[in-house]
């Protein structure tokens, strides 16, 4: 083989190995939705840590986003922490100023397998079409180890700028 095919062929390699990491984000199902709407969130968990089994995944729920009700799972223990919102929302005809600022499973997800945490509430207006609502997960597994999925976006980058972006949903205009 000659140089320069070594050299492609290695440049090959480090693209495809570059580009693995952006499959082993945490990610949310469905990547836009309405504000106003319901959004039903299904936080995908892809695989451990370093090797290691997920013991507990936490997600962080942002502000405008109320009415939070989890599913629970099957083997797995629900938290729920709330707390008050920075500001009141209508939902359902009623002022709310508090709800759930924070959603955590805890259970064993071996490294080999994959797993899906769901949970659903409102998106206000407080999230205007083009805006994106970020969801920071931690990942915490045996040994100590955690996964940290909660880089949110500064103005002008996008996610792909970041090694542990928080997952995020772009919010669209309402359907008129």
């Amino acid at each position: 083989m000659t140089k320069t095919k070594l050299a492609a062929l290695g440049a090959a390699a480090l693209l495809v190995a570059a580009s693995v990491p952006a499959l082993a984000h945490v990610t949310l199902e469905a990547p836009q939705a309405a504000a106003g709407s319901t959004y039903k969130a299904v936080l995908r968990v892809p695989h451990g840590c370093a090797g290691a089994a997920t013991l507990k995944v936490r997600v962080q729920i942002p502000e405008g986003f109320i009415g939070v009700k989890p599913m629970p799972k099957a083997g797995w223990n629900l938290d729920i922490v709330k707390g008050k919102y920075e500001h009141g929302y209508d939902l359902h005809g009623g002022k709310v100023t508090e709800g759930v600022k924070e959603l955590s499973w805890t259970g064993n997800l071996p490294d080999d397998y994959y797993e899906e945490f769901v949970f659903r509430g409102t998106l206000t207006e407080a999230f205007a079409a083009g805006a994106t609502a970020y969801f920071p997960v931690v990942q915490e597994c045996e040994g100590g180890v955690a996964e940290r999925w909660i880089e949110v976006p500064a103005d002008g980058k996008s996610a792909d700028d970041y090694e542990s972006p928080a997952p995020g949903v772009e919010i669209v205009a309402p359907a008129k």
